[in-house]
């Protein structure tokens, strides 16, 4: 199924799921059902074939081809049951007690009486920024299952307890009545096809054949059937949340969730990992950031990063509403809260053992990450030395280089001058005319596009960038009034860059991985960049990267990274490839792939040119 379908039959289900939504669910379990049909089948094929061989045998009429479809149809029947009976691992984190969380037990009593949900049987404590509840079947599909509840330890640093509590109903939101039972009903099924989909590939004959193509007929079906029952229901356990403790409070706890994520993950992890420049041994970070969680985001991060988030909007990679959509259901408009003053923490009844634990558990993970950062910043920070002695004698390129690795060290160091200086030399660089656009203040509107321009008609590899952030400051009620022709401009250019864009990216992703390809040509510097963002992801375990050479776009730098990522399963290795697309420091665009099916471990081995990075060495 292609992309197009697939969008078509969402939107179908959305459309039934708002005409009639009771019908729409009972049409998702009849489809849902359609999948156990085939394994039924599957196993009743098994069956039927073993009970066959058996009457031949018994009726001494054994040979080969009843001694192969033996041995096919007793693997069918082990994959089967395999299937049937889905393990399904504990969540991550430290099991919380009662004792260790009175307080916390005690809402959660709470809500679940108001709900009247069913119980939830496991806390957890683990070191995301956030809160989810996952169900653990007791027998495979058959039975009851295990309610259990993860909350991020940042997550209680950061929110005060009313807005903690709006999230944890939230998520005891998806257990209610029987729209959550048919909720994790579905997605225990959905794992179980899943699971007996790989069983079954790894199987050659006309079966495994067959199984194939309907799994390829119905799994795109049936992602797209039951996205609007999943969109549904997280709209649902916002309205439960906003019951609850008042859509006031859900709204305000959504927006310091969303700000503050894009802290967390912005500014907090960056100035961290900044300490190796001075710290060869790793601090723990949650001490750390019980202190700087004390003082809010600045108003200009938080008017920012609320912007971003209001931008988004809804798409099909995520069942999860954006912050726009999820505050209009509430009937709430977007604004800065006030920020949680009295920290949750204190729910729990020993807090300083617990970031003592998350703190430890991180060092031991990261103490060779975090020697080959601090050798990866004192390597920048001997090359500044070498380009300040040189002074004005420096290249532009290397002003550039100069000023932009003072930034890697610190993004706030007065770099400006240095940018001038290269243009002064240089006045079309494009790596100098970025660098001065970044640096010129948000309100500085008419010289940031005055330098976007030039920048734009530097040449074609720089006009999508700068397109983008000029499209991004005209947007931006804080840096000036509307002007209505300008931002016209802009938009006409931006959309000319993003079809360039666009037809770029088709030639990486829709190319064979291993053709076009080439050895990287990252130079030392960029190279240690891109290592230091690996070292920080802490599931993947080796990085290849190639250069991928483009046709239409020949002048254009691009690469395929590959990673191995072993203990994830993958749906989550996906989402982590994309994240990687987004955030690894590359000089062009980057598709990232990890070592499965496709492609294998042994075929980035045999042609990605050896490895570039691997943990620990």
């Amino acid at each position: 199924m292609d992309r197009a379908d697939f969008v078509h039959l969402v939107r179908l289900s959305e459309h039934a799921s708002a005409d009639d939504s009771a019908r729409y669910r009972r049409g998702v379990a009849a489809f849902a059902a359609l999948g156990y049909l085939w394994v039924l089948a599957c196993l009743g094929l098994a069956v039927g074939i073993v009970a066959w061989v058996v009457v031949s045998v018994a009726d001494g009429r054994f040979n080969f081809t009843r001694g192969w479809l033996l041995v096919f149809a007793l693997g069918l029947f082990w994959a089967t049951l395999r299937a049937l009976w889905v393990h399904f691992d504990e969540p991550d984190g430290e099991p919380l007690t009662r004792a260790d969380a009175p307080g916390l037990f005690e809402a959660l009593d709470r809500i679940r009486e108001r709900i009247k949900g069913p119980p939830v049987h496991r806390v957890y404590l683990d070191d995301n920024f956030n809160a989810s509840i996952s169900q653990v079947p007791r027998f495979g599909l058959f039975g009851g299952a295990l309610n259990s509840l993860s909350i991020g330890l940042p997550l209680l640093m950061m929110l005060d307890r009313q807005r903690l509590l709006s999230v944890l109903a939230h998520e005891y939101g998806h257990l209610r009545g029987n729209h959550g039972r048919l909720s994790a009903w579905i997605y225990r099924t959905r794992l179980s096809w899943l699971r007996l989909d790989a069983s079954l590939q790894r199987d050659e004959g006309v079966m495994a054949l067959v199984s194939q193509a309907f799994f390829r007929w119905y799994f795109p079906r049936f992602a797209a059937k039951t996205f609007a029952l999943a969109r549904q229901d997280e709209y649902e356990a916002d309205r439960i949340s906003g019951r609850l403790l008042g859509t006031a409070v859900a709204a305000a706890a959504l927006t310091e969730v969303a700000i503050k994520g894009n802290w967390y993950a912005s500014e907090f992890w960056p100035w961290h990992w900044a300490r190796a420049e001075r710290e060869p041994l790793p601090p723990g970070p949650f001490a750390a950031l019980r202190q700087r969680a004390r003082t809010p985001p600045s108003e200009e991060f938080a008017r920012q990063a609320l912007r971003e988030a209001m931008r988004r909007v809804s798409d099909l990679d995520d069942t999860h509403p954006v912050l726009r959509d999820r505050l209009e259901a509430l009937n709430q408009k977007a604004a800065l809260p006030a920020w949680s003053q009295r920290p949750a923490l204190d729910m729990l009844a020993d807090k300083h053992k617990w970031i003592s634990h998350f703190d430890n558990a991180w060092r031991r993970a990261h103490a060779a990450d975090w020697k080959q950062h601090h050798a990866h910043r004192s390597r920048i920070r001997e090359r500044i030395a070498v380009l300040a002695a040189r002074g004005e004698r420096n290249t532009p390129d290397e002003m550039v280089e100069w000023a932009d690795a003072e930034r890697r060290l610190d993004p706030a160091a007065p770099v400006r001058a240095r940018y001038e200086s290269a243009l002064r030399i240089a006045p079309d660089h494009p790596g100098a005319l970025r660098g001065l656009a970044q640096m010129l203040p948000v309100r500085e509107r008419a010289e940031r596009l005055a330098v976007l321009e030039r920048l734009h008609q530097s040449g074609v590899a720089s006009r999508w960038w700068a397109a983008k952030n000029a499209v991004a400051s005209l947007e931006d009620p804080e840096a000036g009034p509307h002007d209505e022709q300008g931002l016209k401009l802009w938009r006409a250019r931006l959309k000319e860059a993003e079809e360039a864009e666009a037809r770029a990216w088709e030639e990486i992703t829709d190319t064979p991985f291993f053709s076009q390809i080439s050895r990287h040509d990252l130079n030392d510097h960029e190279l240690g960049e891109l290592r230091a963002d690996i070292a920080r992801c802490l599931p993947v375990s080796r990085l290849w990267v190639v250069r991928k050479n483009l046709r239409e776009f020949a002048w254009r730098r691009a690469y395929i990274v590959f990673v191995e990522v072993p203990g994830l399963d993958d749906e989550d290795r996906w989402h982590l490839c994309r994240e990687l697309e987004q955030t690894l420091t590359l000089p062009g665009a980057a598709l990232v792939l990890w070592a499965g099916h496709s492609p294998t471990l042994e075929d980035i081995e045999r042609q990605a040119f050896g490895t570039v990075w691997v943990r620990g060495v």
